[in-house]
This record gives C-alpha cells, structure tokens and sequence, in this order.
C-alpha cells in the first residue's frame, strides 16, 4: 500500500510531541525492504498517533478482516511506556473511539496481545482492562515479530478472532508466510450478547496501526503491512 493510502486518526499526538514516517535509518526485519515506518517520541506525553486505510470499502470496511504486519518495540529511553498495535473495526475516525487491537504489551518482556478497547489506551499491559487474549511467550525489546488478526462477523452476529503469528527466522519476508496460531491465543469468540468481552461486539469499522506512548523517547517500528476485508 502507499503512503497515500493512509489517513490519520483524528485527535492523535501532534507530530511536535511524536515523530513518524518512512525511513531507511533503522535495520529491516528479515527480507524487508529498503525502509519501514517508525515512530518516535519527543516528549513525555500520554497519547497516541494511528492510521487507517482510506480507501474506497476500507474506510469503513462494512464487515470484519484480515490485517497483517511486522512489528517492533524499538530501542529507546526505556523499556517501558509504549505499545505498537494493529486494528481493525475501529469505530469512528478518532484515536478515541473502540476496536480491537493485536501488538506487542508495554512490559518487560513483552507479549502479544489481542486487546478490545479505545485506541489511544494500546496495549498497556498483558493484564491490563480489555485483554482478551495473551500469549505464554514472552519476548524482548527490538524484537521483530510478524502478526496478523482475523476478524471474522459470523451471520448470527457474533464476532471470531484470530491471531497467528509467522517466524521470520524461518520464512522471511518475500517468501510465503507460515501463519501458525500463537501459543496460548485460542480463538476467541466475542458474542453477539456480549457475554465473552462484557460488551457487544464490533463488526465493522476502520483497519490500520499505531503507536501508544507516555514517556519520551520510546521506538515503534512497522514493515508489511496488508489489510484485507471480509466480503
């Protein structure tokens, strides 16, 4: 997808307190390319910056998705304080508003972490309100993990999530992935009587990725991206 794909979410950190954009300056994942999306924080500020797909059925997709990406919680000021995350059926066009979200969790070491919750939050921990799923594996800072979150809306209404995860050790980028689940993510059914989650699912809406932050000089870097939309 090119950069012209991809619009802000409204009421995200301004560019002043978190920088972002293409850069050849950081290591590539495995088979990457000539450069990668980073985000970078300049200020000790709570917030978030995000972007979406806006293009024609994708903002908003009118079901769920398939939303893949290469992820990492770059080297910085600390090992804490951070989460870049994927989503998908986002809500509105604001950091503000819900959706599901699968990244890396701010601790030390980190986890995957399949989130229901506002954008703007990420992932603050892998115990934190919203979670729900986490994986057993934890995983260390500069780690580059290659993700991807199904989203599937049932006729009846439910919700199906999926999250499965490729080793670039074994099958880099630009060969096919291996999308194998990841080790303690079941699936996860978020009903339409909102038994599971505590609320009523989302199936619809907005898909992209983001960078969460409350310190200064805290990394998030992206490579890969694909999104897909269930028809």
């Amino acid at each position: 997808m090119a950069s012209t794909d991809w619009t802000f979410l409204n009421d995200g950190l301004d560019i002043a307190t978190v920088d972002r954009g293409v850069t050849a300056g950081v290591a590539r994942p495995p088979g990457g390319g000539s450069f990668l999306y980073a985000f970078n924080s300049l200020a000790a500020v709570e917030g978030c910056v995000a972007l979406f797909a806006n293009l024609v059925d994708f903002a908003p997709m009118a079901k769920g998705g398939s939303i893949r990406g290469v992820v990492q919680r770059g080297p910085g000021g600390g090992p804490t304080g951070f989460s870049p995350f994927l989503y998908l059926c986002c809500q509105g066009n604001s950091v503000n508003d819900q959706a599901y979200l699968l990244g890396l969790s701010d601790d030390d070491p980190h986890r995957v972490v399949l989130r229901k919750g506002t954008v703007t939050t990420g992932l603050p921990d892998a115990d934190g309100t919203g979670v729900l799923l986490k994986s057993s594996e934890s995983f260390a800072q500069a780690t580059w993990l290659h993700l991807r979150l199904d989203v599937i809306v049932n006729a009846n209404g439910d919700v199906v999530l999926k999250v499965f995860r490729n080793d670039l050790d074994a099958h880099a980028l630009g060969t096919p992935p291996d999308w194998q689940p990841v080790p303690g993510m079941a699936e996860f059914i978020d009903d339409h009587l909102g038994i599971n989650s505590g609320s009523q699912p989302l199936t619809s809406g907005r898909g992209g990725f983001g960078f969460s932050v409350r310190d200064v000089t805290r990394r998030g870097f992206f490579d890969h991206l694909e999104l897909y939309r269930q028809v």
